[in-house]
């Protein structure tokens, strides 16, 4: 625990200096690009001052609020399957997304699936920024947005009139307008070298056969984004923030002798391209993913008779056990026209109740950018609707005391905590950023695995100990683990019984060793969480149908 508060305090600093550096940096480069210089957002600004003034249908209600937002998205993907490159792609698009409100911040035209329309920005083939058709663009799409606020507004006035009960919050939160110009960001990726590497990894089932003789699919990718976010809106912010992302994963698979199919994937994600794994690294990564396999096809099946009892989580694992069950639930988003709730998740009703185990504390920090000697993919200083980030304390000693929030508030949250986040196109929803799981009572890897152990013998049978997770939390690498410590890899388990309940009352133990998972997704994320022990997991064999075998054998590298 003590390890862990002085690396995030540590880590705090490093962030606090970092932004300080980077504010002294982009104020002197605001005098060479300054909101007025930068040919998009003076074509947004220019083209929202005209809205604002003349946007009105006679009779009708004028906004109180517009919002432009644009990104411009570069992407890189290749892909390579058994020792050849089979796909390569490089794309530029520019999306913009226009919101307009139309009533008041207490009651106004927006609905639970989002507002606004979205239209594709020009883009020139020699790259020119082209701000008079950005703004026929903009134009063309808040016409369009306007038009649907004023049947949205009346349809849910209407709606409004047949519930007895008022709205438990306000529909829309103000914000102080501010400033914020950062650099443009763009993909640094040496192409050709990670080309080569992909190559070379989607082929050593085939070269070096003796880590795994019976692959049926071997692919590896490398991926690349970089997304510059510009952002004004009637308020009078103006914003405009660059990041990127990176991420190379390999996937190999096939069946066991009896049909099951079994697969390994995984990769490495960063901020960075350098961030990135090496060569040799990645290499080495590919190998043991296909020793991990072929241990897999020979590996044993879970018991037929369902085990209840511990279950030693991973660090890996124990960020994806986290990211499905708690985050969604602390990402408030509106509760339903006509209901009391307070938030669509399971804890609506849970503030200030036990959420997790008493010596667990949970926290959202924004601007924590580094740890570890890593770049954290979910970390900002200014969110996607324009208010600056904010670290929150979500859990503390077990009970949840906060929400994640955005400009759409909850019932006695009525201000955003900087937490509005939206995919490219997308309206900000309340979302994570960079979440941080601790324990005031961490113990050592070693102490955690007595610990399990013990239990084990406590139970009078087998524990498990899973390494890694696949989709809605299905065991890749699981391990029987007997009370004087024999591991076994077993195949063909599924969890039951893993539930927000189990996260409340069954973690009886958290580890001192944070990991680190970064997401590079829609809106990319970070959880940051120890391995951790469960008490009581149910652990049982999948019902799932095997497939029959290939009638033959793949072809060899050395057949015409």
């Amino acid at each position: 625990m003590n390890q862990l508060l002085h690396q995030l305090h540590i880590c705090r600093q490093i962030t606090l200096v970092a932004i300080f550096a980077t504010s002294l940096g982009t104020n002197s480069a605001n005098a060479q690009a300054n909101p007025a210089e930068d040919p998009m957002l003076h074509a947004m600004k220019t083209e929202l001052a005209r809205e604002q003034s003349l946007l009105v249908l006679p009779g009708m209600q004028r906004p109180y609020f517009i919002e432009y937002r644009l990104d411009d998205v570069a992407s890189y993907d290749a892909v390579a399957n058994y020792g050849a490159l089979t796909r390569e792609d490089a794309n530029r698009q520019r999306v913009v997304r226009v919101t307009v409100r139309v009533g008041d911040f207490a009651s106004d035209s927006s609905q639970s699936r989002g507002d606004g329309s979205v239209q594709l920005a020009p883009l020139d083939s020699d790259g020119d920024n082209a701000p008079a058709a950005l703004r026929y663009a903009l134009w063309a799409a808040t016409d369009e947005a306007y038009k649907a606020a004023l049947r949205g507004y009346t349809a849910k006035q209407a709606t409004l009139q047949r519930f007895q009960t008022p709205a438990t919050a306000d529909d829309f939160s103000p914000a102080k307008p501010i400033t914020s110009i950062q650099p443009v960001v763009a993909l640094d990726l040496d192409r050709a070298e990670w080309k080569r590497r992909i190559v070379q990894a989607s082929g050593l089932y085939a070269s070096e056969p003796d880590y795994s003789k019976d692959v049926q699919y071997s692919t590896a990718s490398i991926r690349g984004v970089a997304i510059n976010r510009y952002l004004v809106n009637t308020e009078g912010t103006v914003v405009r923030r660059g990041y990127t992302g990176y991420s190379a994963s390999i996937s190999v698979g096939g069946q066991a002798a009896d049909g099951m199919q079994l697969s390994r994937d995984n990769g490495s994600t960063a901020a960075r391209a350098a961030d990135l794994e090496s060569g040799p690294a990645f290499r080495q990564r590919t190998i043991d993913d296909l020793k991990s396999y072929e241990a897999l096809r020979q590996a044993p099946i879970v018991d037929a008779d369902d085990y209840h009892g511990a279950v030693l989580f991973s660090g890996d694992a124990a960020t994806d056990v986290l990211s499905h069950l708690f985050l969604p639930n602390v990402e408030a988003d509106r509760p339903d026209v006509g209901t009391t709730a307070r938030t669509q998740g399971a804890y609506t009703s849970g503030l200030h109740a036990r959420v997790l185990p008493d010596f667990m504390s949970v926290s959202d920090d924004p601007l924590l950018a580094h740890f570890d000697g890593q770049t954290l993919l979910g970390a900002y200083d200014v969110d996607d609707e324009g208010v600056p980030a904010q670290s929150v304390d979500l859990v503390r000693s077990g009970k949840l005391m906060n929400y994640l929030i955005g400009r759409e508030p909850v019932k006695d949250f009525p201000n955003s905590n900087g937490h509005g986040r939206a995919a490219p196109g997308q309206s900000a929803r309340s979302r994570a950023a960079v979440t941080v799981f601790r324990s005031s009572e961490a113990l050592s890897d070693a102490a955690m695995t007595a610990r399990l152990e013990d239990l084990a013998k406590r139970q009078g049978t087998d524990a498990y100990a899973v390494e890694t997770l696949g989709g809605e939390l299905t065991p890749r690498l699981l391990y029987r683990v007997r009370p004087d410590g024999t591991r076994t890899l077993v195949r063909g388990a599924v969890f039951d019984e893993l539930d927000l309940r189990s996260l409340r009352s069954e973690i009886v133990a958290a580890g001192d060793k944070p990991f680190v998972a970064n997401s590079l997704g829609a809106v990319s994320q970070t959880v940051i969480a120890p391995s951790l022990l469960f008490g009581d997991v149910a652990v049982k064999r999948a019902s799932e149908e095997q497939q029959k075998l290939p009638y033959y054998p793949p072809p060899t590298r050395d057949q015409k």
